[in-house]
This record gives C-alpha cells, sequence and structure tokens, in this order.
C-alpha cells in the first residue's frame, strides 16, 4: 500500500503550479527557437562561403583564417582590450567611490543620483554625437581652453589615431557611470548598520573597513556588475559608429562594427558570421564563470 501510493503521488509533482508552467512554454519556445536557434544558424553558416545570401557551401576554416588574418579585425580585437579593461577599472572604481560618497546620507541625495543616472537613459548613439562636439578641436573643450588663455593647450582624442579609443572611452563612461554608482549603492544600503558602528567600536580605519569588510559582503553586486559591464563592452558599436565610425582610417573599429560592416556592406556573410561566432565565444568566456560562481560555486558552499 505504501508503495502504490508514493507511485500515485510522483504524476502529482509534475502537476504542480502547472498554470505557470503552460505561461512560460511561449518563453521557452522563443528561448530555443529564436535564441538557441539563431546562435547555432550563425556558428553553422560561418563555415560556409556565403556571400549575398546565406548557402550551405562548406569551405571548412577559411572564413575564420581569414578573419585572423585581417589587419581590421586584429586592431578590433586590441582596441576592445584597451577599451575593455580601462571601462572595467575605471567603471568600478568610480562607480564605487560615488557610491560611498552617496552613503554618507549626504543632502540633495536624491538630486545628485538622478543627475549621475541621467547619462545612461540617453541612447549611445546620443551620447557618442554629444561627445563628438565636446571633443571637437574647433569649438568643443580645446577650443574653450584656449580662449581662456591657454593657447597650446591640445585634447583632440577623436583626431588622433594613436588614443582615439580612448576618446571614445571618455564617453562611456560618463554614460555607463552611473548605473554601476546604483548598483553600489544599493549593495552598500544592504549592509547591516551594526558592522559600521562595530567597526568604529574597534578603531579600524574607513579605507579598510571598506577593503577588508564591506567590499567582501559585495561580492555578489561585484559580480553582477562586473557581468553587465563586460556584456557592453563586447557588444560596443553605437559610441564608435556615433563618434567616429571607425576612423580615423581603421583606428577606432570594434568587433560589432566589424560584424555589421560585412555583412550588411561588405555582403560577405560567411565572414560576418565567423566574426559574430568569435563575439560569441567571447560572450560565453564571461558567462560561464559568471554562471559557475553564481550557482555552482553557491551549491558547493551550502
Amino acid at each position: 500500500m505504501t508503495g502504490q501510493t508514493r507511485g500515485s503521488a510522483r504524476p502529482n509533482q509534475w502537476l504542480r503550479n502547472l498554470n505557470a508552467k503552460i505561461a512560460s512554454i511561449p518563453m521557452i519556445l522563443t528561448a530555443v527557437v529564436i535564441f538557441v536557434g539563431g546562435t547555432a544558424w550563425t556558428v553553422l553558416y560561418s563555415f560556409t562561403n556565403s556571400k549575398l545570401l546565406p548557402r550551405l557551401s562548406f569551405v571548412g576554416l577559411d572564413q575564420y583564417e581569414r578573419l585572423w588574418a585581417a589587419p581590421r579585425w586584429l586592431v578590433s580585437i586590441e582596441n576592445l582590450a584597451i577599451y575593455g579593461v580601462l571601462s572595467l577599472i575605471f567603471s568600478l572604481v568610480i562607480g564605487f567611490v560615488l557610491a560611498a560618497l552617496m552613503d554618507q546620507k549626504i543632502r540633495f541625495e536624491n538630486t545628485f543620483r538622478t543627475i549621475m543616472l541621467y547619462p545612461f537613459a540617453l541612447s549611445f548613439i546620443v551620447t557618442g554625437l554629444v561627445w563628438q562636439w565636446l571633443l571637437n578641436p574647433q569649438f568643443g573643450i580645446q577650443s574653450i581652453v584656449r580662449s581662456l588663455g591657454w593657447t597650446s593647450f591640445s585634447f583632440d582624442p577623436l583626431y588622433n589615431a594613436d588614443i582615439v579609443i580612448y576618446g571614445i572611452l571618455i564617453a562611456a563612461l560618463w554614460q555607463g557611470t552611473g548605473l554601476v554608482m546604483c548598483l553600489m549603492l544599493a549593495g552598500l544600503r544592504g549592509i547591516d548598520e551594526d558592522i559600521w558602528k562595530a567597526a568604529r567600536v574597534d578603531g579600524i580605519p574607513m579605507w579598510k573597513t571598506y577593503v577588508l569588510i564591506i567590499i567582501p559582503m559585495m561580492r555578489g553586486v561585484f559580480i553582477t556588475t562586473l557581468v553587465i559591464i563586460a556584456s557592453g563592452i563586447v557588444k560596443v558599436y553605437d559610441l564608435v559608429v556615433a563618434q567616429t565610425s571607425g576612423g580615423p582610417g581603421i583606428a577606432s573599429e570594434v568587433p560589432a562594427k566589424y560584424v555589421y560592416d560585412y555583412m550588411f556592406q561588405a555582403q560577405n556573410l560567411g565572414q560576418g558570421f565567423a566574426a559574430s561566432t568569435m563575439m560569441l565565444l567571447t560572450v560565453a568566456i564571461i558567462i560561464v564563470p559568471w554562471a559557475y560562481l553564481e550557482f555552482g560555486g553557491g551549491r558547493k558552499r551550502a
């Protein structure tokens, strides 16, 4: 009787939350068909010689060999590496410092928080155009400083092939740092006030409290912020198009622009798919460790 009771109870486990499971079917189908299917389709056709239209004419790894032999692709990878490393470092440092200052219960906090977050509400195209104007040597920052008397002042990163990527980085930091600040501020507000009181009683300096106590407690916030920043770095496109269109020459090329140009302008789908697959691999390198730290690592600790 006990065995029959257990056997009859098992099917009921599948019927639990049946309405929620039925409601999730469209989302599951969308994820499987569009995202997983589209990804598999892109990877498959990256091994073909597709031009204007996709066609199953396999050429093995030829597209990848051409990709990594192309100077434009190598420049885009170098730019992405510089932009990515500096963007991660400065976004986290500036965002955390601003959040720590904002956490001191200052006056007009809501106003300052809104001002800091406002750039994130703008599109990357608008941000790029604004900073293209600000960094223009004829009527931007350089012109304003020179009009104040410093006639030898020079600041035109968007027109210098050696430092153009740093001009794009400035615009990206201006737009994205406010979001990082809000994420960090939310993490700081989640810290128990008793921890701060105990640190003050023990005479621990403020900077040591942050480094040794607060930051380790905000591990989850930092990991989530890193993933958000990194995903934005890999797909950076709008800022480059709005500010430099990849110039001077190919000095500010990035992988996303390379993919777009080859797929829709050069009409070389195979090459564009190969570049897209490499970008997908980069995203996987970011997401897989995050998923392990958030889920797999958490289960082991439990």
